[in-house]
């Protein structure tokens, strides 16, 4: 199950950027209008037999890497100890599964890791996956595992010497 939905995808990044950086290489990009009906499941009956292959080849490398970013998220949760997949999902993992997909499907850039917002996106969902595997970041109100370990309970050896005992030595 993926973390994010291909609708969740039409609105950010967007069929345009996902055009791009997911078409075919050596080859224009798919009409992002077109990527858009397809992400959204309207109908595509109008569009040339050819761009609508196009486009489903794009729509299998989004899958790829949403697959390869949500295997990425259980691996990290999985640690922790939650139950897979995560149902409900909260913002927060779809945020990170948007994030790890966009920098998977952005492998060839150019720019600097240091100043790429698209690198920052990656690297901060990748901090925060292994803060909440550590125990250190929650998943937020919903989270039923970092709520459980929130109940602090004091545990001691029985007593040796109780107050009747030590009654005999007054």
């Amino acid at each position: 199950m993926a973390y994010i939905t291909h609708a969740a995808l039409a609105d950010s990044p967007g069929a345009l950027e996902l055009s791009q950086v997911a078409t075919d290489e050596h080859r224009s990009p798919v009409r992002a209008e077109l990527l858009n009906a397809l992400l959204c499941g309207q109908d595509t009956s109008a569009w040339p037999p050819d761009d609508v292959a196009a486009a489903e080849r794009v729509v299998q490398r989004i899958d790829a890497a949403v697959a390869d970013a949500t295997a990425m998220i259980d691996g990290y949760l999985a640690k922790r100890g939650y139950v897979l997949p995560l149902n409900p999902v909260p913002g927060l993992v779809t945020a990170w599964c948007r994030a790890i997909a966009r920098y998977m499907l952005h492998k060839d850039r150019r720019a600097l890791e240091a100043t790429d917002r698209i690198a920052r996106g990656y690297t901060d969902a990748q901090r925060l996956l292994q803060q909440t595997a550590d125990g250190k970041f929650s998943l937020g109100a919903e989270d039923v595992v970092a709520n459980d370990k929130l109940d602090a309970r004091f545990e001691c050896a029985p007593s040796v010497f109780s107050r009747r005992e030590l009654g005999a030595f007054r």
